[in-house]
């Protein structure tokens, strides 16, 4: 039986990327949550804009962009620093159906927290965007 030793075993699956070749920082352009890098979009990861199928479905609407408006806008008229409710801009654009986009406001601020433009606070601190979880305040990015 011939004997194997002192050859190299060689792999036939993939190896799994390192640290310094997994991209980082890419968000979902519907809810702005970050997506997390997934092994099959290797190829094609720069053509990657949904977190989900879900996100890809629902995309952003005129609605939405009226709420990013209305966050910006909400946040123009405070004084530097303070903050407002999401809450707050669902009254602004929905009144007396405000519950209804409580969810559509939430993404909004994911979306402009992706893009620099407002921070995300629980307890007074800056929070990640992506996992919050209950209510929160935004808050004007300093520049």
């Amino acid at each position: 039986m011939p004997s194997n030793a002192g050859q190299t075993a060689y792999m036939a699956h993939r190896q799994r990327p390192t640290e310094s070749t997994v991209p980082v920082d890419k968000f979902c352009v519907a809810c702005g949550r970050r997506i997390q890098w997934r092994a099959k979009w290797a190829r094609d990861w720069e053509a990657v804009r949904y977190c989900s199928d879900a996100c890809r479905g629902r995309g952003v609407a005129e609605s939405d962009r009226m709420l990013e408006a209305a966050i910006l806008a909400l946040l123009a008229d405070r004084p530097a620093g303070a903050t407002i409710l999401v809450a707050d801009v669902a009254r602004a654009v929905g009144a007396d159906r405000w519950q209804e986009l409580a969810e559509p406001a939430r993404r909004a601020a994911r979306r402009l927290v992706a893009a620099g433009e407002v921070d995300i606070l629980q307890g007074g601190k800056i929070v990640d965007a992506s996992t919050a979880k209950g209510p929160f305040q935004l808050r004007r990015r300093p520049r």
